[in-house]
């Protein structure tokens, strides 16, 4: 297929119409968000973040997204990474947009720190979410999970 100017010129109207946000762009993956932002921010990167049933030998044992009603307490496992300074962490438990339960728990510099934190689920159903803040109280990530 041969391109004259006039394609020429409508592909770089295009361009500057998708670069100026008047058009989105319709091709293409979003863009993740630079480790190194996070890291600056809170100080420390996360390696892990999951939710399971236990901690054994300082490990996440049950791993799941979805526990049973019947499952009493869960535990929500943080392993960070590159850590710049002492320092805090928040887990705050919600379940929907309720806040259940805020832990803070110490952070110390070095290339890795585990730590985690448990709730009594009380038999509530629903979705369930724990953020992780830094020392600041900015949010670095989340892990969501559903009671069944």
């Amino acid at each position: 297929m041969k391109k004259g100017p006039k394609t020429g010129i409508l592909i770089l109207l295009l361009a500057a119409l998708i670069s100026w946000g008047i058009i989105p762009p319709v091709f293409g993956q979003e863009k993740a968000k630079p480790e190194v932002t996070i890291k600056e921010a809170a100080g420390f990167n996360i390696a892990r973040l999951v939710v399971g049933t236990g901690v054994e030998n300082r490990e996440p044992v049950g791993v799941a997204e979805t526990f049973p009603a019947s499952t009493g307490k869960v535990y929500c496992f943080l392993e960070a990474t590159n850590i710049t300074k002492d320092s805090e962490v928040s887990f705050v438990w919600f379940y929907g947009q309720k806040e259940m339960l805020k832990v803070i728990l110490p952070l110390k510099m070095g290339p890795r720190w585990r730590t985690n934190a448990s709730k009594n689920l009380g038999g509530l159903k629903g979705e369930w979410k724990v953020e992780i803040k830094d020392g600041e109280g900015n949010l670095v990530r989340d892990v969501k999970f559903r009671v069944e």
